[in-house]
């Protein structure tokens, strides 16, 4: 396995491609796996595991995900990723999800995708970042403004949660816009 790390102030971030997570599933048994990824429950697991039997990338996308380790536990405590990464046309989609409750409200996740963010811009070569955000989500919503992302539109009824559908906030960020807060 052959991670990807970038370090922050608390985090350490290591990220893993569709190679990287191929080789974790056919190398090891389910009770390692489950460690390696940060599974806390059977249901995370199988969730990985579908993933994996259906076959992670496909024709020109792709994805990186990056495992959340606290510095100061070594416990996985989240992800954080650029997914829906469409080689061609130099874009990804950025997602997270802060799996560890004791975590959060402290600023590990708006770390995390700042780091995320200058790796895809720099080392990925991206043009641009997107964001689909529901617009119920407050803490994610605060994270797209602190991160400067523009709000480009809604996409209606979007995703199927919970036996509704939800609307979908657009959100993007170029490698123009990322340069010009660097100066």
């Amino acid at each position: 396995m052959n991670f990807k790390l970038i370090e922050t102030k608390r985090l350490l971030l290591k990220g893993l491609s569709p190679e990287d997570m191929t080789e974790i599933f056919e190398r090891n048994l389910k009770p390692k796996i489950m460690t390696i990824l940060g599974h806390r429950s059977e249901a995370d697991y199988e969730k990985e595991y579908q993933k994996y039997k259906n076959g992670y990338a496909s024709y020109n996308r792709s994805f990186l995900l990056f495992l959340l380790v606290d510095k100061s536990s070594d416990k996985i405590i989240g992800r954080c990723g650029l997914h829906n990464w469409n080689t061609d046309h130099l874009r990804a989609e950025i997602g997270y999800v802060m799996e560890d409750e004791n975590y959060q409200k402290q600023g590990l996740m708006g770390e995390a995708v700042e780091a995320i963010i200058d790796y895809g811009f720099k080392f990925l070569n991206l043009h641009r970042i997107e964001a689909l955000v529901g617009k119920e989500n407050i803490p994610s919503l605060r994270l797209m403004e602190k991160n400067n992302f523009i709000r480009e539109g809604v996409l209606r009824e979007h995703y199927y949660v919970a036996g509704k559908f939800e609307d979908s906030i657009l959100f993007s960020k170029l490698r123009e816009e990322y340069l010009n807060e660097k100066k």
